[in-house]
């Protein structure tokens, strides 16, 4: 797809939200994946910067925006420089134990 955008599955993948482009595409099919708040079922969706994705990783909902494209899977400091993590406080793993330990205080 070149400059312009990526497909979703490669995109996910090199984020580092997905091992594999298999499971990505499986998370697509499923219409666990959200662009813009509409839902797909195509793991060959394009995606272009500025773009915001929601989908579930582990037991947490994530909403990022797409910063970036990669030509191949890097480290995970460059995967972060691909989206911002745009999620809502409570939606991040540990939201409720942590707010639980707050209301403690």
């Amino acid at each position: 797809m070149g400059a312009e955008g990526e497909r979703l599955d490669k995109w996910l993948r090199h984020a580092r939200f997905f091992r594999t482009r298999a499971a990505a595409r499986r998370a697509c099919a499923a219409g666990a994946v959200r662009i813009n708040r509409t839902r797909v079922e195509k793991a060959h969706r394009a995606l272009r910067v500025g773009d915001v994705l929601t989908f579930v990783a582990g037991n947490a909902v994530r909403v990022v925006r797409v910063r970036g494209f990669a030509s191949r899977r890097g480290s995970a400091e460059a995967a972060r420089a691909l989206y911002e993590d745009v999620s809502p406080p409570a939606a991040l793993p540990g939201a409720r134990h942590l707010a639980r330990l707050g209301a403690l205080d």
